[in-house]
């Protein structure tokens, strides 16, 4: 037994010193990258399909489960697959060119985006809409930065908080089918759902009422 443990601390040292080694920190940083990206994407998928399974699919207990699962898979396995080819494509060309410029970000990023996030599902769908909103947000505050635009004498925010309640809200009532499934269930138990009940049971403690009163 105590031979084991000396050679699994053998081990252990042995990968301690490689991790350690600049001259690897490229290729481990890829691989790091890859499990970041696994561990983040479960994390945030994870309790984020809980919610909504459970709220507005149907189904019995094990399909639920079985939708939650594989929402989960899809999201970290494309957001670890991403990350390791954004960078390794980053390092790659830093390597080819001997420095890095913010170019190889675009184009590594682009890239990446494009073998990884192009199949349109629905769980891309959600990542690249989560993506532009903050992109937007960025660039505008970019602009401002960099005085293409002048900064704003009054906050925005409350403008545009009323354009887009107004734009989705209209969409909704109008164009639904426009909405991703998601944003149409949120939206049809919000506004809708709250437009139906029979007595007490359904008007406070349920949405909807399961029996055939």
């Amino acid at each position: 037994m105590a031979g084991g443990g000396d050679s699994l601390r053998a081990l252990l040292r042995a990968a301690n010193a490689l991790l350690r080694q600049r001259r690897y920190h490229a290729a481990l940083a890829v691989i790091k990258g890859f499990r970041n990206g696994a561990v983040y994407g479960a994390k945030i998928r994870a309790p984020h399909a809980l919610v909504m399974t459970f709220l507005f699919k149907s189904g019995s207990f094990r399909e639920k489960l079985k939708s939650i699962a594989q929402a989960t898979y899809a999201h970290s396995r494309n957001l670890a697959y991403f990350v390791f080819t954004y960078k390794g494509l980053l390092a790659a060309q830093s390597r080819l060119q001997g420095k890095k410029i913010p170019f190889h970000s675009f184009l590594a990023a682009c890239i990446g985006g494009w073998l990884v996030f192009g199949d349109n599902n629905p769980i891309n769908s959600q990542i690249i809409m989560y993506l532009l909103s903050r992109i937007l947000f960025g660039l505008s505050r970019l602009a401002v930065e960099k005085g293409y635009i002048p900064q704003p004498r009054q906050d925005p925010f409350p403008l545009l908080a009323a354009l887009v309640w107004g734009t989705v809200l209209w969409l909704f009532e109008y164009h639904r089918e426009t909405l991703q499934p998601s944003l149409q269930a949120s939206m049809t138990y919000l506004y809708e759902d709250s437009e139906v009940w029979h007595d007490l049971s359904d008007f406070l403690v349920y949405n909807k009422r399961t029996d055939s009163k």
